[in-house]
């Protein structure tokens, strides 16, 4: 089993264990390819939901992770980042999904309302990924910001 230390401070260390899932990375070379396969996958989550796209979250008792700042995000990032990105959308949201295992909490230091949960997760291949959550504590509200490799 493969584990990801985080260092709190020098008294105590934060393990996080990444969540293994059955899901590969986005097949795709171009940029019309990886785009058209993660917005398929998007497409499923959308179609569930009459609203707001929103998955429910194993870690956080079946509450909802809204995709409202996801996009957006990603639009901020280069071309290069934001296809390496896309590609592990698929297991960044069965991540989400099923995961129950501990994240690693941070408060953001800008906002002091808001929280982020960064889970660590593997693909099938082995690959090694994150996905960060906000939630903002005032209305408890969560959602899917980014997934990234390790840099």
């Amino acid at each position: 089993m493969i584990l990801y230390h985080y260092n709190k401070n020098k008294n105590n260390s934060m393990e996080v264990i990444p969540y293994q899932t059955k899901s590969r990375k986005v097949p795709g070379t171009s940029r019309t390819e990886v785009y058209r396969n993660a917005l398929n996958i998007f497409s499923e989550v959308k179609r569930k939901s009459k609203r707001r796209p929103y998955v429910r979250s194993a870690y956080f008792k079946k509450e909802k992770i809204f995709f409202d700042y996801f996009w957006d995000h990603l639009r901020q990032k280069p071309y290069k980042d934001r296809l390496e990105r896309l590609k592990y959308f698929c297991a960044s949201v069965e991540l989400v999904k099923n995961s129950r295992n501990k994240p690693f909490i941070k408060n953001n230091p800008n906002k002091p309302k808001e929280t982020f949960y960064r889970f660590a997760g593997l693909t099938e291949e082995g690959l090694l990924f994150f996905v960060q959550i906000k939630e903002d504590s005032k209305t408890k509200r969560k959602f899917f910001m980014s997934c990234f490799p390790p840099s």
